[in-house]
């Protein structure tokens, strides 16, 4: 598998996307890129790669060839500790060993801190068709933790002490966006009830109606998690909704910079869900055509997919997670890389509560005794 760090056209340096300007910047000479010129550049070094490793002459006269070495993309170590589920990867820059899961796509090194990106693991089928870059940079994401966390009272002092804020990390999460058009029939029987009064009189009128509602549906962008880590946790789709219009062809220059995951659930996995999803949510249009009559009875429905299209996108998450000393669970703090959505499932101070309701329960005391004193 290749590991690679996208490189300044300039000096060489790492280059990292920055959402204020969705452009790449390099930190050592402070050169700014757009995609287009970064894949163009890249797309000549391979080519000049491509034309090093063409084998040379056979000099006349002896018995070796010379080959071409290509030296400037390092290979993934072939080490893999399968037991743990971890694998190791060289770092192009540095040489260091990266140990990574089996779904991390783009990460740091430990040791010179470059972005690198395991461009084998988000290739071929895993490849996503998508990308939707991060709009909101690690500085106004902090900002925004600071000031949601500071609103909430009882939450541990060190859930947002700098080391803590240190820990927010923007990553692009895999889903699966569906989009599906689906012919519909529904039929039921209805009546209708009108009440009025002449005089001392009250007159009920009924009427009753066969329904027969027949018509296409069309839905967009139904997102579904693609990846078992995030089975149990609501911090990926309590965020939502993503813009998906804004959505990019996917190019592995956007995660340099962030941590990526790549798909560990296929679409097969999830398919008799979605299509029940798909079902229920026409069948309540349907019947929402018929909300004007009184009663609505024998509801029969016939639905058919006729058309599915399954996406396969990268979406950014800023994220951070505390391990709180307390009950040792593991608590979260999301926002939408795009819309600025936060949610978050936060850790109680159990001194803090304590020393809050002592407060309130003395000045309650307080106040009775000034009570019965001026009594």
């Amino acid at each position: 598998m290749e590991v690679i760090t996208h490189k300044c056209p300039n000096c060489g340096g790492p280059l990292t996307f920055n959402p204020d300007d969705q452009k790449f910047h390099c930190d050592f000479c402070l050169s700014e890129f757009t995609e287009a010129e970064v894949s163009a550049f890249e797309a000549q070094q391979k080519a000049a790669r491509l034309v090093a490793d063409e084998p040379s002459p056979t000099v006349e006269g002896s018995e070796t060839t010379a080959a071409a070495k290509d030296t400037t993309v390092p290979q993934a170590a072939t080490d893999a500790t399968s037991a743990s589920n971890l694998e190791l990867f060289t770092c192009p820059s540095c040489g260091a060993e990266i140990v990574t899961d089996a779904t991390t796509a783009a990460t740091y090194c430990y040791f010179c801190h470059n972005p690198v990106v395991l461009t084998g693991r988000l290739a071929g089928t895993f490849q996503p068709e998508k990308v939707l870059p991060f709009a909101i940079s690690k500085e106004k994401a902090e900002a925004e933790f600071l000031n949601w966390t500071k609103k909430k009272k009882f939450i541990p002092k060190d859930f947002f002490d700098e080391k803590q804020i240190q820990l927010l990390t923007g990553v692009y999460f895999p889903y699966w966006v569906v989009d599906a058009e689906l012919d519909g029939q529904f039929r039921a029987n209805a009546t209708s009830l009108r009440v009025w009064r002449v005089g001392d009189l009250e007159y009920t009128e009924t009427k009753q109606y066969a329904i027969y509602r027949q018509g296409k549906l069309s839905f967009k962008n139904l997102v579904k998690n693609a990846l078992t880590k995030n089975v149990q946790k609501n911090m990926v789709t309590s965020v939502q909704p993503f813009p998906l219009d804004k959505a990019v062809s996917f190019h592995s220059q956007y995660l340099a910079g962030f941590q990526a995951e790549k798909r560990d659930i296929e679409f097969n996995v999830l398919q008799e869900s979605v299509q029940k999803e798909l079902q229920n949510y026409s069948q309540n249009l349907l019947q929402e055509t018929a909300s004007q009559y009184t009663t609505v009875t024998g509801k029969q429905s016939n639905i058919k997919t006729q058309q599915q299209e399954n996406h396969y996108v990268l979406l950014p998450v800023w994220l951070v997670t505390y391990q709180n000393r307390g009950d040792k669970k593991v608590y979260y703090y999301a926002m939408n890389g795009q819309t600025g959505k936060t949610a978050g499932v936060l850790p109680i101070s159990l001194q803090r509560l304590g020393l809050a309701c002592g407060g309130i329960f003395a000045a309650l005391f307080a106040l009775f005794l000034l009570g019965g004193y001026l009594l």
